[in-house]
Parts: structure tokens; C-alpha cells; sequence
């Protein structure tokens, strides 16, 4: 999960499926060992430009021991991989790497110890409790905060400048970066790359909304789970896939703490001018 709720990591075997033909979405890696993996590139920008292919992958949690050797994502030939978790998720689950990636670390939200955080996995046996709990957390508003803490919080300022400037290094790319099930906190990096690289709103969000698919597929069995013992999967929903609201929540952070896009990569992330437009020349073909 992507925020600070703690949910059960996805089944091993929901890592593993192909949610979709990769045809019906040509930005979709079908990987047997790496869930929800796709490239950013391909998409049109506003100034007749493509986002260019081949350099930048999200994906979810490197779980896998078979990703180190997998052959689709070894033929991707990543060179680093970010990690956007916290350090309690590295430390539970570190990365499985592919082979001849460097790891690196860019916890976005870096959660306070005594963060008030909802441990589901041990409740989801007990669907009365989790109903109260999700009922007392409302789901939905707390992801809206979420995403805007990402977008005005100290680490995601932080974390998401450290992303982006590692797609400057000519020795890093390609990069794949990743969270836990590669939605919320990967969601808001890919909107920022597209829309850096000048690709439009419409054309971003709907890059964001298209990994719903394959969100659904991993967590269809906690689902089915929850169902099996009395629960009300519909509590879970909120957590378990994106939404508009909340990529307009972030988007309306960004305008109200730094009047722009732009204000949002200059002030907001600390990036210079010069690093703005080689990102810019980077991302595009």
C-alpha cells in the first residue's frame, strides 16, 4: 500500500499475473516476475515530441527472486532502480535487483515513527474491527491527504528532485522506479515526468489511471480474502486502486503552494533552470 496504512503485501501469485494482454496497452511490460510494469515513454507532447522509450519504467515492489534473471527485465538493461518506499518497507522487503542495476533510496514520505498508521493485515480476520477502522480512517480522504503530502511534505520534495535527477545521469539510465504496488506514490513520479517532458494534463492523467488494471489484478485475492470472512470488500476500494480525486489533489497542491507546474520543479523540488530543460531535452525523442 502506498500511504501510511499498512496493508498485507500482495499474494506472490498476484505479483506474478498478467492482468491484460500487453496488447490492449501498448505502455504495458509484460513480466511474469515483476508486477505492473510499464514504460513511460511513447506518449505526445504538447510540442509535437514523443516521450522517449526505453528510458524511464515503473513498476511495483521488487519482490521476486526470479527478477534478477528474468529475461524481459533484464533485456529493459535498467541501470538503477529508485526505490520511493519508506525505510520500514526496504527493511521488511528489500529490492530484488535485475542484474547489473544499482539500487537507490528516495523515501517520499518518510513516516514518522508515531505516525498513526492502521495495521490491516492482522485485522482483516476480524471484518467487524477492520469495518470500524476503515470507517474511523475514511479511506478516501486520508489517500487525498496523502497525495498531497507527497506533493508539499519535506520528503517528497526531496525524494521526487533525487528521481529526477537521476534520469540527468547519462551513466543511470535507463531507470525504473517503484513503491508497493507501483500506484500512489509511483503514480505522482510519473505525472510529474510526463508532465516535465511536456506532455499535456489529459495525456498524464490518463497514464495514471491505466495502471488500475493491474492494481485490481494484484489485489483482487485480499479482496476475495476480506469477502471470505464476513467483510465488506467495498471498505478496501479506496486503497486499492487510483482515482481522479486523488491526482486532483495533488495537482491543486501544486497550484495553491507554488502557483504552477513550473513553480512546483523550481521552488517546490529545487530544481535549476538548467536541470528543467535537460530533463526536458532528456525525456523527449
Amino acid at each position: 500500500m502506498d500511504d501510511d496504512v499498512t496493508l498485507p503485501p500482495h499474494p506472490p501469485t498476484a505479483a506474478t499475473g498478467h492482468p491484460a494482454p500487453a496488447g490492449h496497452d501498448p505502455h504495458v511490460v509484460a513480466s511474469d516476475a515483476l508486477a505492473n510494469l510499464r514504460d513511460i515513454g511513447g506518449r505526445p507532447t504538447a510540442d509535437g515530441r514523443t516521450v522517449r522509450r526505453g528510458l524511464a519504467y515503473r513498476s511495483a515492489e521488487l519482490r521476486a527472486p526470479a527478477i534478477a534473471h528474468d529475461p524481459v527485465v533484464t533485456a529493459l538493461g535498467v541501470r538503477t532502480v529508485v526505490d520511493l518506499r519508506t525505510g520500514a518497507e526496504r527493511a521488511v522487503l528489500p529490492d530484488v535487483l535485475p542484474a547489473g542495476a544499482r539500487g537507490r533510496h528516495a523515501d517520499v514520505l518518510a513516516l514518522h515513527p508515531q505516525a498513526p498508521a492502521a495495521d490491516l493485515g492482522e485485522i482483516l480476520q476480524r471484518p467487524q474491527e477492520a469495518e470500524a477502522v476503515l470507517t474511523a480512517l475514511d479511506p478516501a480522504a486520508q489517500m487525498v491527504r496523502t497525495y498531497v503530502d507527497l506533493v508539499v511534505g519535506d520528503a517528497g520534495r526531496a525524494g521526487y528532485a533525487a528521481l529526477l535527477r537521476h534520469l540527468l545521469d547519462p551513466t543511470g539510465s535507463p531507470v525504473l522506479y517503484h513503491c508497493t504496488a507501483g500506484k500512489d506514490r509511483t503514480g505522482w513520479a510519473t505525472t510529474v515526468l510526463l508532465l516535465t517532458a511536456g506532455v499535456d494534463e489529459a495525456g498524464a492523467r490518463a497514464e495514471y489511471l491505466a495502471v488500475n488494471p493491474a492494481v485490481r489484478a494484484m489485489y483482487a485475492p485480499l479482496l476475495q480474502q476480506f469477502a471470505a470472512v464476513g467483510g465488506d470488500p467495498a471498505l478496501l476500494v479506496p486503497l486499492l486502486e487510483v482515482r481522479e480525486e486523488y491526482l486532483d489533489a495533488a495537482l491543486d497542491a501544486v497550484d495553491a503552494h507554488f502557483g504552477s507546474f513550473d513553480g512546483y520543479l523550481r521552488q517546490g523540488l529545487g530544481l535549476s533552470d538548467a536541470e528543467v530543460e535537460a530533463l526536458r531535452a532528456t525525456l523527449t525523442a
